[in-house]
C-alpha cells in the first residue's frame, strides 16, 4: 500500500553539480539579505534624520516667524505713533560723556503715550543706568530706566502716568543700575515741554 504513495522508492544521492548549485543558491540569498538589511536600514536612517531635520528646521522657522511678527507689530505702533496728527515733537541737546547727543520725544496727547528716542548717549558705567522722568503736577514719575551698555541708539515706547495729572515735562538723570524712586543722580536735562 506504501507504494502508491511514493514511500517505497529508495533514498538516492544527489548528483555533485547539483548539491554545489543548491548551495551557492542558498549563500547567494544569504547575501542578497544581508545587502537588502543594510538597505533598510540605511534609508530608516535617513528618513528618521530627515524627519528631525524637518522638526528642528520648522521649530526654528516657527520662533523666527514670532520674532519677525512682533518686531513687526512694534514697528507698526512707533509708525502709527510718530504719524498722528496729534503728535508733538521735542528734540532735546544732551551731552554725556564728552559726547553730543540727542533725546527725541513724540508725544501723543490723543492715547496719552510718548516715543522717546535716545541718539549719541555715551554708554552707562556697568553699575548706573539712564533714567527718564515725567514731570507732572504731582512730581517727578519714573518713566523709564534705559541702561545703555553700548552707543547704540535706543527707543522706547511709554505710555504717560494717568493718576498724576497732565504731563508738563521730562527729565533724565544718572542712577544706579536698579533705579531710583526719585532724581538723585546727575541730571542730563530737564525741560518742560
Amino acid at each position: 500500500m506504501t507504494d502508491w504513495l511514493g514511500m517505497a522508492a529508495s533514498p538516492r544521492t544527489p548528483r555533485p553539480e547539483l548539491k554545489e548549485r543548491v548551495l551557492a543558491r542558498a549563500r547567494a540569498a544569504g547575501r542578497r539579505s544581508s545587502w537588502q538589511l543594510a538597505a533598510a536600514a540605511a534609508l530608516a536612517v535617513l528618513v528618521g534624520g530627515g524627519t528631525l531635520w524637518s522638526v528642528r528646521t520648522v521649530r526654528q522657522l516657527a520662533a523666527e516667524r514670532t520674532r519677525l511678527r512682533d518686531a513687526v507689530g512694534a514697528l507698526q505702533d512707533t509708525l502709527s505713533l510718530i504719524r498722528r496728527p496729534g503728535t508733538r515733537v521735542v528734540q532735546i541737546p544732551v551731552t554725556t560723556g564728552g559726547r553730543l547727543g540727542a533725546i527725541t520725544i513724540f508725544s501723543d496727547s490723543a492715547t496719552h503715550r510718548w516715543l522717546v528716542a535716545c541718539h549719541g548717549l555715551a554708554p552707562n558705567e556697568p553699575d548706573q543706568a539712564y533714567q527718564l522722568w515725567f514731570i507732572t503736577e504731582a512730581g517727578m514719575r519714573s518713566a523709564a530706566l534705559m541702561p545703555m551698555d553700548d552707543p547704540h541708539p535706543m527707543v522706547v515706547a511709554l505710555d504717560m502716568p494717568r493718576d498724576a495729572g497732565p504731563v508738563m515735562g521730562a527729565a533724565m538723570t544718572i542712577e544706579p543700575r536698579g533705579g531710583s524712586r526719585e532724581p538723585q543722580g546727575p541730571m542730563v536735562f530737564r525741560r518742560r515741554l
